[in-house]
């Protein structure tokens, strides 16, 4: 899939250079004399931890911050946009990581938003959404363009926001993360359509932690570490580990971990489980094994966690914990019987980010440091910090809020939440998803400790490379019923995976 390196001798024209650019925040320098060339028709992957200072670089391109030093070049002509508009008016399309539509509004007008379709002083809605139509096909988003974005999947609002970037006719387009929550058939048709942008003269900025989708699709690679650009090569000049180890700035021996743990007796057992899209789903999770869930986007994955975690109404079956039949009604009812579900959208769903770290975790734990409505503070102060110390979490306080956070930290602190919770069950839905390859290693060992310990491991994941690195074994979902399952996870495939799936 590795599209072909320009030749040094006929490089295309320069779209866009970066030379020595800085920014520093109040005790921090985010970007430190970084550089980045992106030349018309080319896929350049701008790469790194998170913190490594990709995301600042790119707003200073975009207009979001100002730089301190250092200079931007436009087709050769030196800018500086005071404003994203002002980015957007010289044919620089963004698609950040963290999504910007408009919830209330539907699906065409955000796609068109600011650049509406008029006829004789009125909004053309009927074009609108023919034209939303027509760039959601091109995409694979099989969905209404009249619907409201509120009533979206994540997955399907990504698909709006790649739609909403490339309806703006810009020859610059910066994409950051723009997988992190698509299926892989929404995948394969993004790249197609990436392919034919750039072979139309388009320079595209590809921001991304799998490094299967960078090697596939860049053809050069820009590493960054600690604010500053490590280096610049073709992507033929790299293999994976390399770049991992470029990344991360240390020696990487093995991408996954997966320890030998002994696995105990049945922990949960689900059987004929219905509700929504799921239909007699069965299966069942061992003390310390990881139980990986496999299919495409609708498969019903998601669907199956949230009716064992009780947010979504279960209309049949039986959820058994150590033999015992549970009658779980409410998310609640899941957790006082020992069951958790770290869901695939941690901050729409899993934390609330207004508000501080040490109240995040403390949310379902209350009980245990009250008595007759008063908290003991100083229990509630000692349990929280052994969990940071034990999971190492990453913060600068306890007091900082929880959108602050990595994204890897931010998952550290839900499942720090639920070990203190007690629960035996953990349901981990993308759990790597928009976290960089450091962080993702870290996530690997902590689930295998937790295996380790006893717990029964249920991970959902659209990365199957992931899925085969760390599972002992998978179950291939597809149309809300279990369509297969893999025993020997060491001599599987993501293609054995994959024909399981469709």
């Amino acid at each position: 899939m590795n599209l072909p390196s320009k030749a040094k001798s006929d490089p295309k024209p320069c779209l866009v250079e970066i030379e020595g650019i800085s920014k520093s925040f109040p005790g921090v320098h985010a970007v430190r004399a970084a550089n980045y060339g992106l030349r018309e028709g080319e896929i350049h992957a701008l790469v790194g931890e998170n913190g490594a200072g990709k995301s600042t670089l790119i707003k200073i391109l975009t207009g979001v911050h100002r730089r301190d030093r250092g200079e931007i070049r436009l087709r050769g002509r030196p800018v500086s946009f005071r404003t994203p508009l002002e980015a957007q008016q010289a044919g620089i399309a963004t698609i950040y990581q963290e999504f910007t539509l408009v919830p209330f509004l539907s699906v065409a007008a955000n796609i068109f938003l600011g650049h509406e379709f008029t006829e004789r002083g009125l909004l053309n809605h009927r074009r609108e959404r023919r034209e939303a139509a027509a760039l959601l096909d091109r995409l694979g988003g099989n969905f209404d363009p009249a619907v409201t974005v509120s009533e979206l999947t994540v997955a399907q609002q990504q698909i709006v926001e790649i739609a909403r970037a490339i309806a703006r006719h810009s020859n610059i387009l910066v994409m950051d993360e723009p997988t992190a929550a698509l299926a892989p058939r929404e995948v394969f048709n993004l790249f197609d359509l990436l392919r034919e942008l750039a072979g139309q003269g388009m320079g595209i900025i590809f921001i991304s932690h799998r490094l299967d989708e960078v090697l596939a699709m860049a053809q050069r690679i820009t590493v960054m570490r600690d604010g500053v650009t490590i280096a610049t090569r073709p992507t033929a000049d790299y293999t994976r580990l390399e770049l991992i180890e470029q990344m991360v700035g240390r020696s990487i021996e093995q991408e996954y971990f997966k320890d030998k743990v002994p696995i105990g007796k049945t922990c949960l057992e689900v059987m004929n489980l219905g509700g929504g899209m799921v239909r007699d789903v069965s299966f069942s999770v061992r003390c310390g094994e990881i139980l990986g869930l496999a299919g495409l986007m609708g498969a019903g994955r998601t669907e199956a966690a949230r009716l064992i975690f009780g947010a979504d109404p279960r209309k049949s079956g039986a959820i058994l914990l150590n033999g015992h039949q549970l009658d779980i009604s409410s998310p609640h009812d899941a957790i006082e019987r020992g069951i958790c579900l770290l869901p695939e959208d941690r901050k729409a769903q899993g934390l609330i980010l207004s508000a501080s770290i040490k109240d995040n975790f403390a949310l379902p734990n209350l009980k245990s440091w009250s008595r007759l409505g008063w908290i003991y503070q100083r229990r509630e102060k000692e349990r929280f910090s052994d969990r940071v110390n034990g999971l190492n979490i990453r913060l600068a306080s306890q007091d900082q809020r929880a959108e602050e956070l990595s994204g890897g930290n931010q998952q550290k602190l839900l499942i720090a939440r639920w070990l203190e919770a007690n629960t035996e069950v953990i349901i981990f839905d993308e759990p790597t998803r928009g976290i960089d390859v450091g962080a993702k290693y870290e996530m690997y060992l902590l689930i295998g400790r937790l295996a380790a310990q006893g717990k029964a491991i249920i991970v959902i994941s659209s990365e199957l490379p992931e899925l085969l690195g760390i599972c002992d074994r998978i179950l291939v979902m597809r149309r809300g019923r279990i369509a297969g399952e893999i025993i020997d996870v060491g001599s599987a495939t993501p293609e054995a995976i994959m024909t399981l799936a469709v």
